[in-house]
């Protein structure tokens, strides 16, 4: 009896784990509408694309970019996390290649600046599992920059701008990865846009409250891969970050218990480390989103 019991464990264990490998690689677009527009503006549709953790072998996943194109977005964010590999860069051109010319903007996650490296999946839940680890590969990412700039998009770390689609001037304010304590929130500039849009890699408390409370209208993110591994009926376990797992993705108000204009699109992204990659209850994505 004993025995039967623990083959059964074992097989449904290593059913887990061949399935959370096949989930890891179902991309899938996530549509979400929102109505936050300023009255009299036509709809429009935005994508954030995040947590790509590129490869140059990851071509199911360059394909399933590229076909974003057909879905005619006007406009294109970029939420961090992009590479994996220093030699990952002309792969993550070829994805983006048909989206170029498309109004947008981007910010970085530490994974633009360095590559992963392995560590303790514990780690996620005991920090200090995660201590001493090897120094990382650095990735190429002042060349990710002006190739991304090229493609029209503009670099949104720690500063602010503004965009034009469909007529209409749109404010930006970004911030770099405030999961290693790059960000520093750009001082308040003047606009007379009437729609205004924030990205950040790690949607930390800190920054949501930031632009939250100068009035931005739609705030876009990554980070949290969703969660990654989820339990069927529970949810996340973690966020990698300091947002508590109900938000750890989706689309939702902020603050949380309030009535704001704010609105917080936090995508799962659509890859992992190379290390871990696994996904389970927590398909990867990209979102979009239809502002009306």
């Amino acid at each position: 009896m004993i025995r039967a019991v623990a083959a059964g464990i074992t097989a449904l264990g290593a059913g887990v784990a061949a399935w959370s490998l096949v989930e890891a690689r179902s991309y899938q677009r996530s549509f979400y509408p929102l109505s936050i527009l300023p009255e009299g503006w036509e709809p429009m549709r935005v994508i954030n694309i995040s947590d790509l953790h590129l490869l140059p072998g990851d071509g199911k996943k360059v394909e399933f970019v590229r076909d974003l194109a057909e879905l005619k977005p006007d406009a294109v964010f970029l939420t961090g996390d992009q590479l994996s590999s220093s030699a990952s860069l002309p792969t993550l051109l070829r994805a983006l290649q048909p989206l170029a010319g498309i109004p947008g903007a981007f910010v970085y996650g530490s994974h633009d600046y360095h590559a992963p490296v392995w560590k303790n999946p514990l780690a996620y839940i005991i920090p200090p599992l995660g201590r001493d680890l090897p120094d990382p590969e650095d990735l190429p990412d002042e060349e990710m920059t002006a190739a991304l700039k090229d493609y029209g998009w503009v670099d949104l770390r720690n500063r602010r701008d503004e965009i034009t689609v469909r007529g209409h001037r749109i404010s930006l304010v970004g911030v770099d990865d405030p999961h290693i304590d790059l960000d520093v929130y750009p001082a308040p500039e003047e606009s007379t846009a009437d729609l205004a849009i924030g990205l950040t890699h790690a949607p930390y408390t800190r920054v949501l409250n930031a632009m939250a409370d100068e009035g931005v209208n739609l705030i876009m993110a990554g980070h949290t891969h969703g969660g990654q591994v989820c339990v069927p009926g529970y949810g996340a376990l973690v966020t990698n970050c300091d947002l508590d797992t109900y938000h750890v993705s989706g689309v939702f108000p902020w603050p949380p218990a309030g009535n704001g204009k704010t609105r917080v699109a936090i995508s799962r992204g659509l890859g992992t480390s190379p290390y871990a990659p696994i996904r389970l209850a927590c398909r990867p994505e990209v979102q979009v989103i239809d502002l009306a």
